[in-house]
């Protein structure tokens, strides 16, 4: 979120579906039309990654029904057909050189001498967490993974040293999967990383952008970038992320189809950058934590930040008393997040004498800018905790204020 699962992938278009090779790019498609009119194409990443290789049997030996089937052009034949495969080769590096990401299934760790700090991301080589990581650790080991649970465990498992994460963007809000897993597993936020979201629109070498028809990436990256792709008209294809988007391009070696991802994806795939930041708002920043299996020494040197999680008995102005304690010792709140509980999501109580009135139940992930060596922050928590009936500390850490 391989780093592109089995999962359906839906694409934004009405057009017919033999305007679109999906065979070329490893995809299988069902049509779901209603009426008879606009059709939304549900595709599917093959579970087999390694048939989108350079070197797989698929790439070398093509069956008939992978032929493109783009109205005004004849099928490759014979050698014309052995040549359009070797120029498509040309367009990316190897991909089997490239780390294979762990799975939650199977975490077989990849060989390290040892030397440098093994960090788990989501996604592929090239992804933004990626990025994010090694903006915090320079000379780091990075270490690939399907999905965002199989970071956690990596670390856990002590096949990484820790995991870097998004939890937030500017523009497309929380990513509320790895709330659920910080209360889920055990590890500790032990740092921040602020990282701006560069999008850049990809494509094979000598390609030019007015020539694609299919843009591939993650659906929030394409809806980040949704003006510039509405001026060139293109049909936008969700995938499972942005950069794995650039490989499945990398590949498939489609002439007419491009993604959007970041420069670093460019890079490691051999693609072009047709245009870079083409994202709405040139203000799109991620924000990713740092996860360690044990926590790190609060300090006072420079600014730190505590995030909690925390649940409260039903009552009126509860929740205004529980925020209350942070203003008393003017510790400003810099995020505030609230998720129904998974376990007990329903809570029932007796609201009137006509009846008992059921209530969502939920847990509230508060950041606030104090260090839990201060004793304003020791005693604003012990305050808190005369009105939770649930609370922990998830980490106290640096904040980042690196440009």
């Amino acid at each position: 979120m391989v780093a592109l699962k089995v999962a359906p992938i839906w694409v934004y278009s009405a057009n017919d579906r033999k305007n679109f090779p999906f065979s070329e790019l490893g995809l299988s498609d069902l049509v779901c039309k209603n009426g008879g009119s606009t059709a939304f194409l549900n595709l599917r990443f093959r579970r087999n990654w390694e048939c989108l290789s350079a070197s797989s049997q698929r790439a070398t030996t093509p069956v008939e029904d992978e032929t493109p089937l783009t109205p005004g052009f004849a099928a490759p034949v014979g050698n014309e057909k052995a040549t359009q495969i070797n120029e498509s080769r040309r367009f990316h590096k190897d991909l089997n050189s490239l780390p294979k990401p762990l799975s939650a299934a199977n975490l077989n760790p990849s060989l390290s001498d040892g030397s440098k700090v093994r960090i788990a991301y989501q996604g592929v080589p090239g992804a933004y967490s990626e990025t994010a990581a090694v903006k915090a650790y320079p000379e780091c080991e990075t270490v690939p993974c399907d999905q965002f649970e199989a970071a956690f465990k990596a670390v856990e498992l002590w096949l990484v040293d820790k995991a870097v994460l998004p939890i937030e963007n500017s523009v497309g809000g929380s990513i509320h999967r790895n709330y659920d897993l910080l209360l889920r597993h055990r590890l500790h936020i032990v740092g921040e990383v602020n990282l701006k979201v560069i999008h850049c629109l990809l494509g094979l070498p000598g390609v030019r952008k007015e020539e694609l028809k299919h843009v591939l990436s993650h659906p929030q990256a394409l809806d980040q970038c949704e003006i510039t792709l509405n001026k060139l008209g293109v049909t936008r294809v969700s995938a499972e992320d942005s950069a794995g988007a650039a490989q499945v391009v990398a590949s498939a070696g489609v002439r007419n189809t491009g993604a959007v991802a970041s420069a670093r994806a460019a890079e490691i795939y051999g693609l072009d950058i047709l245009e870079q930041g083409i994202q709405d708002d040139s203000d799109n920043i991620t924000r990713f934590l740092i996860l360690e299996r044990e926590p790190i020494i609060p300090g006072t040197d420079r600014p730190f930040k505590t995030s909690i999680v925390f649940t409260l008995e039903e009552g009126p102005g509860v929740l205004f008393k529980a925020l209350a304690v942070f203003a008393l010792r003017e510790i400003n709140l810099s995020k505030i997040e609230s998720r129904p509980q998974k376990r007990h999501p329903l809570r029932v109580v007796d609201d009137s004498n006509k009846g008992r009135a059921t209530y969502f139940d939920y847990l509230f992930y508060i950041d606030f800018e104090a260090s839990m060596a201060e004793p304003r922050a020791q005693y604003a928590l012990g305050h808190l905790q005369e009105f939770a009936r649930f609370l922990r500390v998830l980490g106290c850490y640096p904040i980042d204020t690196v440009k």
